[in-house]
């Protein structure tokens, strides 16, 4: 795949077509060619300040449902629900009050645990009051339940109307022992989704999950944008199941929290990693207080149809979500989320790679979706809805490909493939990779799972094989050392913070790069007959076949 613009000299080799037509300098590039200077305008267009945020809900998901919308419109892409570009997605949002209080009562008496730098909570129960009383606190370690690992961190307690308070991960991480769940990559288990919906299942009132920077791949910053403003739910969930309080706790606080129970916290998180641990009723229990705001609304999955030649009843999806954090009001300056690398990166890729595919010729067979999704921070719910509602049969749908948070920056000479060993989706990358010149790896920190926190999720979830990757951290110029530290020092001082910003002098031939690659993997798979598959051991691979069963 050629790329038009600067980064040209990084174009992957000539899939396209099987020739190397157009690669004189002198000649014109592909007219299929990934575009740089309609790259950029995308993304500053998606991250900028008139755009608020594009939180859902918001004047900022008008203008961004708008404009995407006019874009596949002006490229000749078909409405992909009907008539109609737009998925309706039901959400409702829940906005606690400033007055909500967590209060621990412990052996020294009743001490307040302070909103924001303490503890954040919430509910999902789209209810005017959600409130605790006396609730007793119980450490249920991990808060497993995985029967194929013969674990479960709730044998022997009934945790009915109690308050548990959980660690984040799975104990292969924590114990860094290979033999235990996945070793050091999460497992399905590791998910801080999981454990609270482990919780409700098991009938608690309450969950606090504990926080630990290493372990949830973020740190309490992130916490604070992400889970301490208004809450979104999709309506149709039925939460009425869903435990009364949710929410985090600082390191820092849990750790006194237990010590004012009488308890070593580093003993029992340590016992918590190993076979046979045992939850523990704390003796403390905690007040919680939310009063909230009930708002009901539709947000928008944007959806856009290039039909195929031949297959046109078969589909490869591309997939981005459009959503941001929006603003807060509360801070000073600049209280702008404006997402530039999470996600108007994304949606960027996701709008050149469709205009890359209506110029292609000849036209692919299978039929390419251009799906941007909303509501993806943090709960996945546009992806979500459309697993369950889809507008294209699942069971056709050969592969996503999903396109979250791109590289920026410069070439690599890896490929970081997020969720490694799952799929067969990884040998066609893997081939595309090497006419690139470079190599596909694992993701560089599979401890993070960032495969689960992603739209990834989703979709793999009800069986249908994805491709997340990316550019690793290998960079060509200043190697893996160099690479890791750009990646660190995103994810401590950008990551859903609102200096996510874009400026004209991004280095974007890394992104060109990676583009080049998702065209061209696209491109192999619209071309194929072959269903990607997942691997024997996949947690994933009973829901494909039974959804490809006849």
């Amino acid at each position: 795949m050629r790329i038009r613009g600067r980064g040209a000299v990084w174009a992957a080799a000539c899939l396209l077509l099987g020739s190397c037509a157009g690669t004189d300098r002198r000649a014109p590039p592909l007219s299929a060619a990934i575009d740089e200077t309609a790259y950029r305008e995308h993304v500053r267009v998606l991250a900028s300040d008139d755009f608020g945020g594009r939180r859902p809900g918001t004047a900022g998901e008008d203008k961004t449902v708008a404009y995407l919308v006019d874009q596949f419109r002006k490229l000749g892409l078909k409405p992909g629900n009907g008539g109609s570009y737009v998925q309706q997605v039901p959400l409702v949002e829940i906005l606690a009050d400033p007055d909500a209080s967590l209060s621990i009562l412990g052996r020294k008496g009743t001490h307040k645990l302070e909103y924001g730098r303490d503890a954040v909570i919430w509910t999902k129960r789209a209810a005017p009051l959600a409130q605790l009383r006396h609730s007793e606190l119980v450490f249920v370690g991990y808060g497993i339940v995985a029967p194929e690992y013969a674990w479960n961190d709730y044998a022997g307690i009934d945790v009915h109307g109690k308050t548990v308070m959980v660690l984040v991960n799975d104990p292969g991480y924590a114990g860094k022992d290979p033999k235990v769940f996945k070793g050091n990559a999460m497992s399905i288990y590791g998910r801080w989704a999981y454990k609270i919906e482990e919780a409700a299942r098991q009938g608690a009132a309450g969950v606090l999950l504990i926080h630990d920077a290493d372990a949830a791949g973020f740190g309490w910053n992130v916490v604070q944008s992400t889970w301490a403003g208004p809450q979104l739910e999709r309506l149709d969930a039925g939460n009425a199941g869903r435990a009364a309080l949710e929410g985090w706790i600082s390191g820092d606080a849990a750790h006194a929290l237990f010590a004012d129970a009488g308890l070593d916290f580093a003993s029992l998180a340590a016992a918590a990693a190993h076979p046979g641990f045992k939850a523990v009723a704390m003796g403390v229990s905690i007040d919680a207080t939310l009063h909230n705001s009930i708002r009901q609304f539709n947000s928008a999955n944007v959806i856009a149809l290039l039909p195929g030649a031949g297959r046109r009843r078969e589909y490869v999806v591309y997939a981005a979500h459009w959503d941001g954090l929006g603003r807060d009001s509360a801070r000073s300056g600049h209280n702008i989320f404006n997402g530039a690398v999470d996600n108007a990166s994304g949606v960027a890729g996701l709008l050149v790679l469709a205009q890359s595919f209506s110029r292609t010729r000849p036209a692919v067979d299978r039929s390419i979706v251009f799906l941007a999704t909303t509501g993806a921070q943090p709960g996945l719910l546009g992806s979500g809805y459309y697993a369950e509602n889809p507008i294209f049969p699942l069971r056709e749908t050969a592969a996503v490909i999903d396109l979250d948070t791109l590289h920026t920056g410069g070439p690599t000479r890896d490929v970081s493939v997020f969720g490694y060993g799952n799929t067969d989706l990884e040998e066609t990358v893997r081939a595309v990779a090497l006419l690139q010149g470079r190599e596909t790896r694992p993701e560089p920190t599979p401890q993070q799972g960032l495969y689960f926190s992603s739209d990834s999720f989703s979709f793999a979830n009800a069986g249908v094989p994805v491709l997340y990757a990316k550019g690793g951290i290998d960079d060509t110029a200043r190697g893996p050392i160099w690479g890791q530290a750009q990646l660190d020092d995103y994810m401590a001082h950008r990551y859903r913070q609102t200096s996510d910003q874009y400026t004209s002098n991004w280095d974007v031939l890394g992104t060109l790069q990676d583009l080049g690659l998702y065209y061209d993997v696209g491109n192999r798979l619209a071309r194929s007959r072959h269903f990607p598959r997942w691997y024997p051991n996949s947690e994933f691979r009973v829901a494909r076949d039974r959804g490809r069963e006849p």
